[in-house]
């Protein structure tokens, strides 16, 4: 007979879950802070087929496709102090690069996976907008910079939000594996209550409600942000 499941180990474990978030949105937000404004660059290199950097766009985009983000995980946290502690020792930095919090590593890893969604996401949204719009612009006398504020990343947003919406979900949940660089998130925390008792289905189901509620939280938030922008949906459709 299969044992019963502890609710009073899940009841507790659910509150330890939550003390997990600050660090799951804090990862997302620096995530989506470094990614947004690379990402949109990178897209505008490939749609304008800059020479070098749409190529290198190009590769980066297909290596992050095609890895595990498990394994650029694996690949940043050991190779990165590798790095840096061999700089350092060269240089005669005094710097404990083991000391470095777990956190700074999940900043670029996340920061590097999303940059790569967040340039498919632009370049499909940038697709949609018709040259003769930034020659209107210039026409007028808007500098590049006026253009795509006023006129081009405004609809960009309105196209590309529901994609925007379903990679910070996706980077939310993705902060789950955080547990591999000792990143003190969600999934981890419930783990380390859950080593105690060999809890692990209890724990995991804590692990499962708390993302659920955070990240319907965040497509609720958007939802709203997509009703703000209806404005522009009238103007440019």
């Amino acid at each position: 007979m299969a044992e019963e499941l502890d609710f009073q180990f899940m009841l507790d474990t659910f509150f330890v879950a939550l003390s997990g978030i600050p660090v799951a949105l804090a990862v997302t937000i620096v995530a989506l802070l470094i990614s947004l404004p690379l990402g949109f660059l990178l897209a505008l290199t490939r749609k304008n087929r800059i020479p070098v950097l749409s190529q290198m766009a190009r590769v980066y985009v297909s290596f992050v496709r095609g890895t595990p983000i498990i394994v650029q995980i694996f690949i940043v946290y050991s190779s990165i102090p590798l790095i840096l502690d061999t700089l350092f020792t060269t240089y005669n930095i005094d710097v404990k690069v083991y000391d470095i919090h777990p956190i700074w590593y999940a900043f670029v890893v996340f920061s590097f996976s999303t940059t790569a969604i967040l340039i498919e996401v632009f370049r499909s949204a940038l697709s949609t907008i018709e040259k003769g719009q930034l020659e209107a612009a210039y026409a007028v006398g808007l500098t590049s910079i006026q253009a795509y504020r006023r006129i081009i990343i405004p609809q960009i947003l309105v196209v590309a939000l529901p994609n925007l919406c379903n990679a910070t979900v996706n980077l939310i949940k993705a902060t789950s594996l955080g547990y591999a660089m000792s990143l003190q998130e969600i999934t981890l925390k419930a783990k380390v209550e859950a080593n105690v008792g060999y809890n692990y289905i209890e724990a995991y189901i804590d692990v499962f409600i708390v993302y659920l509620i955070l990240c319907s939280l965040v497509e609720f938030a958007f939802k709203l942000f997509e009703k703000r922008l209806e404005k522009y949906k009238l103007v440019y459709t």
